[in-house]
């Protein structure tokens, strides 16, 4: 009887083990998601900006030789 009961708290321990081990895993895998969606957004967001600023600093190009009389 007593090797009975010990044999199933140790099955039942190993379960709820596993079962909190696998929570904590999906926790973590959850948070690096975030992380790396966070980061391709920000490196959306950075790259917009750059391609922007290179359209302004091309039309202010532009603008310049045509006002110093260059033809390309």
């Amino acid at each position: 009887m007593c090797c009975g009961i010990l044999r199933f708290s140790g099955v039942l321990g190993a379960i709820v083990a596993l079962i909190v081990v696998v929570i904590a895993l999906l926790k973590q895998l959850i948070a690096l998601v975030g992380f790396l969606l966070a980061a391709v957004k920000i490196a959306i967001v950075v790259i917009f900006i750059a391609l922007l600023v290179m359209i302004v600093l091309a039309i202010f190009r532009d603008r310049s030789r045509r006002r110093r009389g260059e033809e390309i």
